[in-house]
């Protein structure tokens, strides 16, 4: 394999072994989980972020077109130590290949991580190793950068797109689409009579028209503050159906209310972080996947916290009686092993009969 190297925009640089692709930039981050990794390069939150990934052995499972979290690969980079590649089985390696996604192997990932860890994330870009290999790099970071500022734009549907529910009694729910992750509409096809996705950028009345029960603000890329017109959608929306918001989406719903939004140092991103569940009296471990978190101090008195991350007691979800609204930062379709977060879809579902009653 051919010589390749990380360069952050920072300067370090994280040399390793080229496993083909094209050079690209993003943002540097890292993921926990032990496995997972096709489901998490196919999830639309990963939008022009370079993943590395802490568990030392990628690729040694295989790969299925029934995990994917969407209809392509959204990651601008595929970092870790170890690749597995022998000459019967190196499928995972073949897809990066495949959709050009950069793949850099033989990295030192903890010396990486450590980094992003103690001094935050940065952007950075994948190059092969060459003469000219950091004003490549640099190159790319300042055309990666110049993107619109709202990445969620970037991801959504275009046009509204319709499911038949598998519950022929189950509520209309209308999925407003910031990047949204398949098992999401998995879980909402098992209670629903019908899903309606609509474009983030989509107007309120081509939602009202549909007159929905209900109402899931899905996850998304990026920064919630560059979502304005999102932001401004769902502030009109809040009170007349009861509303659902995952990680984007329950970062949506705080800025509705007025609240702040604050960007993490290295963010949460894995399948093993634990949450403390008040509404159920439960802790579980769940999904996660945002670089951004509420400014708990600027919520308004009428949104109670439900939900704690338990590493950093930052706000892992919020209740609403009076707006009508619930929001996770995390993912509870995911549900990594024990699936009790699932349980808040069941919520969701009991909270909009008792909306329209």
């Amino acid at each position: 394999m051919a010589p390749g190297i990380l360069i952050l925009e920072t300067g370090e640089m994280f040399p390793g072994e080229w496993g083909g692709g094209e050079p690209r930039a993003g943002e540097v981050v890292f993921n926990t989980s032990h496995s997972g990794y096709e489901e998490i390069a196919t999830d639309p939150s990963y939008f022009s972020q370079i993943l590395v990934m802490t568990a030392p052995q990628q690729g040694n499972y295989g790969v299925s077109d029934e995990v994917w979290e969407s209809d392509r690969m959204w990651i601008k980079g595929f970092v870790c130590l170890e690749m597995q590649s022998p000459r019967l089985e190196k499928s995972w390696r073949e897809r990066l290949e495949r959709n050009q996604v950069p793949l850099l192997t033989r990295v030192d990932t903890r010396r990486l991580v450590l980094r992003l860890r103690d001094k935050g994330v940065v952007w950075g870009a994948i190059v092969p190793r060459s003469g000219n290999s950091k004003s490549l790099a640099l190159d790319l970071i300042r055309k990666g950068k110049k993107k619109p500022k709202d990445w969620t734009a970037a991801v959504s549907v275009k046009v509204m797109q319709d499911f038949k529910g598998e519950k022929e009694t189950g509520p209309k729910v209308a999925l407003i689409d910031f990047g949204y992750k398949k098992n999401i509409l998995r879980e909402l096809l098992k209670r629903c009579s019908y899903i309606r996705i609509f474009p983030s950028q989509s107007d309120i009345q081509d939602i009202k028209r549909w007159e929905p029960d209900g109402i899931l603000l899905s996850n998304g890329p990026g920064d919630p503050a560059d979502v304005k017109k999102g932001s401004e959608l769902v502030k009109k929306l809040m009170g007349w159906k009861f509303i659902f918001g995952i990680c984007m989406g329950h970062q949506i719903l705080a800025q509705a209310v007025g609240a702040k939004n604050y960007k993490l140092k290295f963010g949460h991103r894995g399948g093993n972080h634990p949450i403390e569940d008040q509404l159920s009296s439960k802790i579980y471990m769940a999904s996660q996947n945002h670089g951004y978190a509420v400014q708990e101090n600027t919520l308004p008195k009428e949104v109670a916290v439900t939900h704690r991350n338990l590493n950093d007691q930052t706000v892992a979800g919020m209740f609403s009686k009076k707006n009508h609204f619930l929001g996770v930062q995390f993912h509870p379709e995911s549900h990594p092993g024990p699936r009790e977060s699932g349980a808040l879809f069941d919520l969701f579902m009991k909270k909009i009969k008792e909306n329209a009653s």
